[in-house]
C-alpha cells in the first residue's frame, strides 16, 4: 500500500493557505474537502515524521500517514479548542501506531468506499539517506522501547516533536502534570540505560527535511 494514496486533496485556494488551523478544522467539519486539504498538506510531513520516530520505517510512516488522515476525516464531528488541530492529529498518530496492523485493514476498507482521493506529498529521498535514517532509527527505539509505552509516547512527542507539555496533553488525553511526571521518569531512565542517547537526533538531512512544513 503506497503511503497517502486515497483520501481527499483537492485544495488549491490561495485563500485557504492564509487560513487558520482553527477555520480550515471549521469548514472540513461543515463537509469541505479543500479546507481538510489544506490542513493535510500544512500537517502531513510533521506526522508523517512522527510516525517514522514512533516506528522506524519510512514506507511504514507513509502507510500510517494515510490512515491518521483517513481517521481525522471520519472523526470530523470532533470539536477542537482553538490552535489544537495539529496536537489533535499526533494524538490520532500515536492510537494509530499502537494499532498499527487493525488499522492499516480498517484504512484498505474504508478507502475503498472514498470516492475522493488524496495528492501524495513528496518524500522522495536518497535511497542512502533513508536507509541511514532507518538504521539510527531503529538503534534508537530499541532502547525507547525499554521504556513503559507511555514514558515512550511522551518522550517521542515532547523531546523529539518538540511539543509543548500543553500540546502532548491535548494529543495523549492526559493531565499536563501526567506529561511531566512521565516524560521527567522517560528521560531519568533514559540516560541510565544509555547516556548519550538522542544526542544523534536531527542530525540527518532526510530527518531534518522531513519536518518541514
Amino acid at each position: 500500500m503506497k503511503a497517502l494514496g486515497n483520501l481527499i486533496l483537492a485544495s488549491g485556494h490561495a485563500k485557504a493557505m492564509e487560513s487558520s488551523d482553527a477555520d480550515l478544522w471549521a469548514r472540513s467539519r461543515a463537509g469541505d474537502r479543500d479546507a481538510f486539504g489544506e490542513l493535510f498538506k500544512r500537517h502531513a510531513k510533521a506526522i508523517y515524521n512522527y510516525c517514522f520516530r514512533m516506528v522506524g520505517s519510512w514506507a511504514t510512516a507513509e502507510d500510517l500517514l494515510s490512515v491518521v488522515f483517513l481517521e481525522a476525516w471520519r472523526r470530523r464531528d470532533k470539536e477542537l479548542p482553538p490552535g489544537k488541530v495539529l496536537p489533535w492529529l499526533y494524538g490520532i498518530a500515536t492510537n494509530v501506531v499502537r494499532n498499527e496492523r487493525r488499522s492499516r485493514r480498517r484504512f484498505d476498507s474504508a478507502l475503498r468506499r472514498l470516492s475522493f482521493r488524496l495528492a501524495e506529498p513528496d518524500f522522495a529521498e536518497q535511497a542512502d539517506e533513508r536507509l541511514d535514517d532507518e538504521q539510527q532509527m531503529q538503534r534508537m527505539l530499541a532502547i525507547l522501547r525499554r521504556l513503559p509505552r507511555r514514558e515512550q509516547d511522551v518522550f517521542v512527542l515532547c523531546a523529539w516533536m518538540e511539543l509543548s507539555y500543553e500540546d502532548a496533553a491535548v494529543a495523549l488525553g492526559v493531565p499536563v502534570g501526567t506529561v511531566r511526571s512521565r516524560l521527567s521518569r522517560a528521560r531519568a531512565r533514559l540516560l541510565e540505560l544509555n547516556p548519550g542517547f538522542g544526542h544523534e537526533q536531527g542530525e540527518s538531512t532526510s530527518l531534518q527535511e522531513a519536518r518541514q512544513p
